[in-house]
């Protein structure tokens, strides 16, 4: 891991004056939980349908609970957001008699595109069955939908401008990242926001059994992008999305996803290996496994091959999968290699 004032000049900001970020090399987060929260309810409460049998309208969100986040990394935008919201609508029939209702959602979310919302209407508990219920959810859903869509497009284009910054011949870069959907080509896996898994505990003792497993996979990045991913504390949050403590250096010792993963690095050969002793906590008492990340710059991409040794037997599918989805997966999808 660079420190300030060594290695890469490009991670030496804090000694400039201006403070500039140099061709966008670092992670630049912008919080736009509160202008997300007000667009939300001003879209929502826009929504209006009607058809013969009566007008439906929303009338206020009860519910709105989650965050928005734009970052910028070497001038690629990227957007992260979760939001669970519940609006209340008020329905008038033809014949002017009033009833309640409510519509939920619960995945609005960077990982689903706006046709895979799930969008739930329901009536109040004490109104009678009205055809206007069936009117939400032929029509009010389709504009839910729509102005979800909406604040995810204005989120996207218009609120990100300002997170584009001056290169170091001048120029703006404003390239976004590729869509997410499309990040992550070798699997329809996705991630959710707090990565955990949970393996089945292992016996406790003394001497145990043990197995191993290779795992291969290609990044489009350089190796020594892919290097710093694995070792750099600020990379390691963004990706697992959680807090973590990564101490880049031969001996330095990490935790991650809300501590179930520790270890320390015990071999460290720059944008080409990675050693490491790395401990799952349901397994028995300090037992480690060696997990070597051995990685092969190819021009415009990265072979990435992993041997892991020691891990309790049992555990291996667990393991490869945890690997698999919230390591490999989630680099992919976050940075777009």
């Amino acid at each position: 891991m660079a420190r300030w004032g060594e290695g890469d000049p490009r991670w030496i900001v804090e000694q400039r004056a201006d403070a500039t970020n140099v061709n966008n090399w670092h992670w630049t987060e912008r919080d736009v939980s509160a202008w997300s929260s007000e667009r939300l309810r001003q879209l929502l409460l826009g929504v209006r349908v009607e058809a013969p049998e009566g007008a439906c309208q929303l009338t206020d969100v009860s519910k709105l609970d989650g965050e928005a986040s734009i970052n910028n990394r070497r001038g690629k935008l990227f957007f992260f957001y979760e939001w669970q919201l519940r609006a209340n609508w008020l329905g008038t029939s033809s014949g002017g008699l009033k009833y309640r209702g409510t519509v939920d959602v619960n995945n609005l979310s960077d990982e689903n595109d706006q046709d895979d919302l799930d969008i739930s209407v329901s009536l109040c508990k004490d109104q009678p069955g009205t055809p206007l219920l069936d009117l939400m959810k032929r029509t009010g859903v389709k504009e839910v939908r729509r102005v979800l869509g909406q604040y995810v497009h204005e989120l996207k284009s218009e609120f990100s401008q300002g997170m584009t910054f001056p290169t170091a011949d001048g120029q703006k870069s404003s390239t976004p990242a590729p869509p997410q959907k499309n990040q992550v080509e070798t699997s329809k896996t996705q991630i959710s926001p707090k990565c955990s898994y949970n393996p089945p505990a292992c016996p406790k003792g003394g001497l145990i059994p043990t197995c191993s497993f290779n795992l291969k996979e290609t990044f489009q990045t350089s190796a020594d992008e892919l290097y710093r991913t694995f070792i750099n504390q600020e990379f390691v949050q963004v990706f697992t999305r959680s807090p973590a403590s990564v101490d880049g250096r031969v001996g330095g010792r990490f935790q991650l996803l809300n501590g179930n993963i520790s270890g320390e690095f015990t071999q460290l050969v720059p944008d080409h290996k990675i050693e490491m002793r790395w401990h799952f906590r349901s397994w028995p008492g300090e037992h480690h496994a060696t997990v070597s990340l051995h990685l092969q710059d190819r021009g415009d991409e990265t072979e990435l091959r992993m041997e892991c040794r020691g891990v309790p037997e049992g555990e291996e599918d667990s393991t490869r999968e945890g690997w698999t989805r919230f390591y490999f997966q989630a680099i992919k999808q976050t940075f777009g290699y």
